[in-house]
C-alpha cells in the first residue's frame, strides 16, 4: 500500500490535527489511517493497545 501512501491518514501527534499524506515530520505523526475518521481515534487506539500490552505483559510475569 505504500504507492498510496498520499490518500491515508495520519494523526499528529504534535498538533493533535489529521493530515492527509505526508505533511509533517514522522516524529510528529502516527499512522496510517485508511480514513479520516480512524484518524481521529488515534489516542484512543493507542491507550487501548498500550493497555491491552500492559495487561498481556502482567499475565505472562
Amino acid at each position: 500500500m505504500a504507492e498510496d501512501v498520499e490518500h491515508r491518514f495520519w494523526y499528529n501527534m504534535r498538533t493533535g490535527e489529521v493530515e492527509q499524506g505526508f505533511q509533517s515530520p514522522s516524529l510528529d505523526r502516527v499512522g496510517p489511517f485508511d480514513t479520516r475518521e480512524e484518524a481521529a481515534h488515534a489516542l484512543e487506539k493507542l491507550r487501548e493497545n498500550s493497555a491491552k500490552w500492559a495487561a498481556e505483559e502482567a499475565a505472562e510475569d
